[in-house]
């Protein structure tokens, strides 16, 4: 037992270590490490398929599988590069053409791949290439939509990558810990080491960690600066004046716990507010992405996904429930954060025709004119 926790210990400080390593390279290689996990994650789940249903001599499947996972990829990264690159695009006819009909080109190297896979039926084989098929895009969806938001969620500030992936691996260790030393009441079923004091313990210290890092990383505008692109230098640049979010601001406590703490206000950036609800969901919410991988290898009869990481399975392993918080924060950014981008939709403008420029320019005069922020002008 000892041996095991020695064994992860030791994994889960290097793991730690490589994580703040790539942060300090920057957005570029944080891009890159974030496609090595998908890749991977996509061949262990792959790979798994291809051993329960024995499909090794299935002709072309396993070009096929890979070659969709390229067109998802293709499309994903082109709506990307569409969107954050835009000057970039516009400014080189090659990726202007790209650009311009990428949803026709992706959706056309999907549907080669359609006909490849109807072609390459086999009578004897029918049922078992269909499983394959829909495996095949269940993992897309899983693995390569949620990646995806990954990235997404990194262009709106480093902080937004950063605070949700550590509250997971907080959580991870300090549940595991304190069911080490404490547990006593099994939690559920489909992983019986998981207890009760684990998942408590880990509550706690995840959203008080959040908080913790939050308080720090608000503070630089390396983290908490939308990561953008310079079309002057062509690299990526991090530099903004702080938005209200990342600004000290004074809170009263509530007067039920000003004897308990025995202070009236307290100084905290609006940020730190959405971390507890990061921290909250990374703790209560995540781990049911692991419960979810847990039930799906024993659904197959395995103990990990790989054993890529001694002590800790495969990347899979270690990522079932980042992808879920992915999905989280991309939706509580849309929901509570995001707001129109006013440098994007001036480029936007300025790519269309001289008429369309006018007709937009009048009627938005217009507007202002009736809400009274623009004085009455004579008509020309």
């Amino acid at each position: 037992r000892w041996k095991n926790w020695w064994v992860r210990g030791i994994l889960t400080l290097a793991m730690i270590t490589f994580f703040f390593i790539i942060i300090y390279l920057g957005p570029m290689v944080l891009m890159t490490i974030v496609m090595c996990v998908q890749i991977k994650c996509f061949h262990e789940i792959i790979t798994i398929g291809y051993n329960v249903y024995h499909s090794y001599d299935l002709p072309w499947f396993r070009t096929l599988s890979w070659y969709f996972l390229l067109c998802v990829n293709y499309f994903f990264y082109g709506e990307t590069v569409t969107d954050y690159f835009f000057t970039l695009v516009q400014r080189e006819e090659p990726l202007r053409i790209l650009s311009k009909y990428h949803r026709f080109i992706s959706f056309a190297l999907y549907l080669t791949g359609f006909c490849m896979f109807v072609l390459s039926l086999v009578k004897k084989h029918y049922r078992l290439q269909f499983y394959m098929f829909g495996w095949t895009h269940v993992t897309l969806l899983i693995v390569v939509t949620q990646s995806h938001l990954i990235i997404h969620n990194l262009f709106e500030g480093m902080i937004w990558f950063i605070v949700p992936i550590s509250c997971v691996i907080c959580n991870d260790i300090m549940a595991y810990m304190f069911g080490f030393f404490f547990g006593r009441t099994p939690l559920i079923k489909l992983s019986p080491k998981k207890t009760w004091e684990g998942f408590i313990g880990g509550f706690f210290a995840t959203v008080l960690f959040g908080l913790l890092l939050s308080y720090v990383m608000s503070g630089y505008r390396c983290f908490t600066c939308p990561v953008e692109f310079n079309n002057d230098t062509n690299s990526f640049t991090v530099d903004c004046e702080p938005s209200e979010l990342f600004q000290l601001q004074e809170y009263n406590i509530p007067v039920v716990l000003q004897s308990v703490v025995g202070w009236k206000t307290v100084r905290m950036y609006p940020f730190q507010i959405h971390s507890i609800a990061l921290s909250t969901f990374a703790s209560l919410i995540g781990p049911f992405g692991g419960f979810f991988a847990s039930g799906f290898k024993r659904a197959f009869k395995i103990k990990d996904f790989a054993n890529t990481i001694p002590g800790h399975g495969g990347i899979m392993d270690r990522f079932d429930c980042q992808y879920l918080m992915a999905t989280f924060v991309n939706v509580y950014i849309a929901s509570f954060i995001r707001g129109p981008n006013p440098s994007k939709l001036i480029q936007q403008f300025l790519t269309l025709r001289p008429d369309q420029q006018l007709h937009i320019f009048n009627t938005l005069k217009a507007h202002l004119v009736d809400k009274g922020m623009l004085g009455r002008l004579e008509d020309a």
